[in-house]
């Protein structure tokens, strides 16, 4: 008989194997999977980089023998189709386990049920919803990518305890300490990809990679350049070939500025306009469209506020650096248009964390309507 309270450890188990994926695994969610025998783990695993193999495979095979009457605990119900692996539901029929709890359904119409339904087939007893609100969040991207052809958009900030980002002359090295600025090489690393604005790269000629955590993997790096202002002769354009660069421009881009980003190895994606500007829906479906299921904007507080008044942030991340700057500064938020202060967005706090003399405040945001 299954202890509800020992289903709920087990899947919070799987969910921490789950999250060692995000970023790296897109287009494909981030699975965890644990197998349990006797009481005792017998297998465990995680979607790996690029996609594959998929969680339930990984864990099937440190199992071995011992899945065999085994429940395995996987956090987004097994696939069910052919693709370029056999269909994990298959794979735990095949080496026997007794049971399968799942926290989530997959919104994929490949799968969508049918993996739940392929296993009861079989004989196997399922079981499903457990902690699905945390499982819900943890692949908050995927999700957001298969239901609404959208990547889950987090917004960091790094602004004064007034709100500014840089001084009246730019200058903005350094609002925040190295605590912090380690706490945002952590979140690129959590995120598929990290963008920018052109205005961004065109004063800050940044690199946008994950330093100081090791043998990192990298995220793209995407720059909204509706002209392609930004030198290909950049920090970003000397390294797209060893890691990814794609910039969005608009149809009006000049001919030579693309050839130039084409040749030090950049993706060009030709996005819309709307008014003069590039339509951030469209580019950011267009991003969603390419695989990317996360995505961690540090554009400077033009795009910034494009993106909050679009309703296209999901999360806002605040560095609050311990300075003051005064009103002389860039506000680390542009102009919103707002006329009441009852239109004025209402962001839940979630997290708050001590980084040095600097504090980290995970925000989110409302959702869309």
């Amino acid at each position: 008989m299954s202890d509800p309270a020992q289903d709920r450890a087990h899947m919070a188990h799987a969910l921490r194997l789950a999250a060692r994926g995000l970023g790296n695994v897109w287009p494909n969610p981030a699975v965890g999977c644990v197998l349990v025998r006797d009481g005792m783990v017998v297998g465990r695993g995680w979607t790996q980089p690029g996609g594959r193999p998929h969680a339930e495979v990984r864990a099937l095979a440190q199992a071995g023998p011992l899945a065999r009457g085994a429940t395995a605990f996987v956090t987004l119900e097994p696939c069910a189709h052919h693709g370029k692996t056999p269909p994990c539901a298959e794979a735990l029929i095949a080496a026997g386990v007794a049971r399968v709890v799942t926290a989530l359904t997959d919104p994929d119409p490949r799968v969508s049920g049918k993996g739940h339904a392929m296993l009861r087939a079989a004989g196997i007893e399922v079981t499903e919803g457990v902690l699905s609100d945390q499982a819900a969040r943890l692949n908050a991207g995927f999700l957001k990518r298969v239901t609404r052809g959208l990547p889950f958009l987090t917004l960091k900030l790094a602004a004064t305890l007034d709100g500014r980002i840089a001084t009246a002359s730019g200058e903005s090295r350094w609002i925040t300490g190295p605590e912090a600025r380690r706490k945002v090489h952590a979140l690129r690393l959590a995120h598929d990809a990290v963008m920018v604005g052109s205005g961004t790269a065109v004063a800050d000629d940044p690199d946008l990679t994950v330093r100081d955590l090791g043998a990192a993997h990298q995220p793209v790096r995407v720059v909204l350049d509706r002209m392609l202002r930004h030198a290909p002769d950049s920090r970003l354009g000397r390294s797209a070939r060893t890691h990814p660069v794609w910039l969005l421009h608009g149809p009006s881009a000049p001919e030579p500025a693309r050839q130039a980003w084409l040749a030090m190895g950049a993706e060009l994606i030709e996005g819309t306009e709307t008014g003069g500007r590039l339509d951030l829906p469209a580019a950011l479906g267009a991003l969603a469209a390419r695989g990317l299921t996360r995505v961690l904007s540090e554009g400077g507080g033009t795009l910034a506020a494009a993106l909050v008044g679009a309703g296209l942030v999901d999360d806002l991340a605040l560095f609050s650096g311990a300075a003051l700057i005064g009103a002389d500064g860039h506000p680390a938020l542009g102009s919103l248009g707002l006329g009441r202060l009852a239109e004025a967005p209402r962001p839940t706090l979630v997290e708050t964390e001590r980084l040095g003399p600097d504090l980290f405040a995970l925000w989110r945001m409302p959702a869309a309507r």
